[in-house]
């Protein structure tokens, strides 16, 4: 009996959180809840933080910095409207999860023939895993710049601190919640500090956040993949089932209600990714672009901002890439798991799963490879993956019987329907110039 005791807490501690977060939100929904706006507000905010962590990995920082360094404050336009298509695809995938009980996996191993269903698994799959070391090597990255850990056993490390990271599952949702929007809260916080060190021009800002302009082709191209890589399709499959079985409620009023407190989560969660994205390029392109230094690595970014900004603007760097690289590591095994389970209705734990994935990281660093470089090319591989996200997000959120009350208006399919169109085309052609383009 004694054996059997130690794995029964974690159980009723995450069955408690549950019950206790389900009574709140379903009082507030059927209008019993007493309390302020805020504290009404609080039991539906959580999934679209951790879905945003994807928006503000190693990957980000690589692509952002490149574009402020490069073209300076050009390019801040392209963060607002690809966070604006974001949010939207975001929503869209939260409203499946909350409308139909199933994540989009589960939708698409439905509906699709056992052929689709297998090709989509294995490019899903293949997208989580270029998405995971991403963040892992920005982890890994992070923590030899810091502490001057030898890179494979900063790599080791960040193993270790996901394993623990993604133990707290176990506790039920809200814990790893918590932790996950703690360290969205480091990177927005690291960013703030960096703006206010690197001095930038606010009317430039202005200007070129919402005027649309390109000064050459080369900021052309760099804009595209801005805007065509910002959309993460694990994300999707991600945020779809954080919202499933969350709060259940039936009635058609409380279901537009739920959807539309989950719309609230999904603007803050992407208001304050967009943010740091845009902090992220303008802190670039105030130390670089105008201070001439040339930047072409995370590590470059670290070395030549202490002396360009101060010794605590290389440190707060580094303090904001380990927390993007532990969270949205996390984030991607977590969201490998859906991916599995919804496809091929496949279980394993999430430990072994982080031992699969981290093997190509370690690859990666023990035969030298640029960690920047590798960056870069895995947001090549989301390319190949996203039309299988997003294409299926919109056809299902369009169903009226998969939907009921909360299908699409027609107004909202149009903007989904050119959303699609214009990330596939754009990631066609950056695929197009990344393998045959000058």
């Amino acid at each position: 009996m004694a054996s059997s005791k130690p794995p029964l807490k974690p159980s009723r501690a995450k069955r408690s959180n549950s019950d206790s977060l389900t009574r709140d939100a379903k009082a507030v929904l059927s209008g019993r809840s007493k309390k302020g706006w805020f504290a009404r507000l609080l039991p539906f905010l959580g999934p679209a933080f951790i879905a945003s962590i994807a928006y503000v990995d190693p990957g980000n920082f690589a692509t952002t910095i490149q574009g402020g360094a490069q073209f300076g404050y050009e390019l801040l336009w392209v963060i607002l409207g690809s966070n604006l298509m974001a949010m939207l695809l975001q929503a869209l995938s939260a409203k499946l999860g909350i409308a139909s009980g199933k994540n989009l996996a589960e939708h698409c191993r439905e509906r699709f023939s056992p052929r689709v269903v297998w090709t989509m698994w294995v490019l899903m799959e293949l997208v989580a895993m270029a998405t995971d070391l991403a963040e892992f090597l920005g982890a890994a990255v992070a923590l030899n710049l810091l502490f001057g850990l030898p890179l494979w056993i900063a790599g080791l490390l960040t193993a270790v601190i996901t394993f623990i990271i993604l133990s707290l599952e176990r506790y039920g949702f809200r814990p790893l919640e918590a932790v996950i929007t703690g360290f969205l809260a480091i990177i927005a916080i690291s960013y703030v500090i960096e703006l206010f060190l690197g001095h930038p021009d606010w009317a430039a800002i202005g200007y070129s956040t919402f005027v649309p302009h390109f000064t050459n082709s080369e900021s052309i191209l760099l804009g595209a993949g801005i805007l065509g890589a910002t959309v993460m399709p694990h994300a999707l499959f991600l945020h779809s089932a954080l919202t499933q079985g969350r709060v259940v409620v039936k009635k058609p009023e409380q279901l537009r209600r739920l959807f539309r407190f989950e719309i609230i989560d999904v603007v803050i969660a992407m208001v304050i990714a967009s943010s740091v994205n845009a902090a992220m390029l303008i802190t670039a392109a105030a130390a670089f672009h105008f201070g001439s230094a040339n930047v072409g690595t995370l590590e470059e970014a670290y070395k030549t901002l202490q002396p360009l900004l101060g010794p605590a603007a290389g440190i707060v760097f580094g303090v904001a890439l380990l927390a993007s690289g532990l969270s949205s590591s996390s984030v991607g095994t977590m969201a490998g798991q859906v991916i599995m389970q919804g496809f091929l209705h496949f279980h394993i734990p999430p430990w072994i799963r982080r031992l699969v994935t981290i093997v190509p990281s370690l690859i990666v660093i023990f035969t030298g490879l640029d960690p920047t470089r590798t960056l870069v090319l895995s947001q090549v591989v989301l390319s190949f993956g996203l039309p299988f996200a997003v294409i299926p997000l919109v056809m299902f959120t369009s169903n009226k019987g998969i939907m009921g009350v909360l299908v699409n208006k027609w107004f909202t399919n149009l903007l989904a329907g050119l959303c699609a169109v214009l990330i596939i085309a754009l990631n066609i052609f950056l695929l197009y110039q990344t393998f045959f383009g000058k």
